[in-house]
């Protein structure tokens, strides 16, 4: 039973990751990766605004109930999320301090086939 709750859990993840992907790619941000994973963390979406790399941690949520999706991002999570942004960045030899780059939170918010709610705040 805990495997199909994963399994649902990761196609929930991927169609938000999807949905996020598209409404950013609509306000002109371009795509360079996703679900970059290393052993401190993994970041959901990476893409390209302008000249600076925006590192995109997207939350879902099927109803506001309990909360926003975007109030699910706490301040352990981002300490995570940083450290594997430090982690890409290294890897591919990006010196955070002259590279431009910013933390965006994605929260989505809505069920099925219905409009879904979109909350996207930058540089967090």
């Amino acid at each position: 039973m805990q495997w199909i709750k994963q399994a649902l859990s990761t196609l929930i993840g991927s169609e938000a990751e999807r949905l996020a992907r598209t409404f950013l790619e609509q306000q002109g941000l371009r795509f360079v990766m996703q679900n970059y994973r290393c052993r401190t963390g993994e970041i959901d979406l990476i893409m390209q605004d302008q000249d600076e790399l925006v590192f995109v941690e997207v939350k879902y949520r099927s109803n506001s109930q309990h909360g926003a999706a975007i109030e699910f991002f706490h301040a352990s999570k981002k300490r995570k999320f940083e450290s594997a942004v430090m982690h890409y960045m290294q890897e591919k030899g990006f010196n955070p301090s002259i590279v431009p780059h910013r933390i965006d939170l994605v929260g989505i918010e809505g069920k099925g086939q219905q409009p879904h709610d979109i909350n996207w705040l930058k540089s967090i």
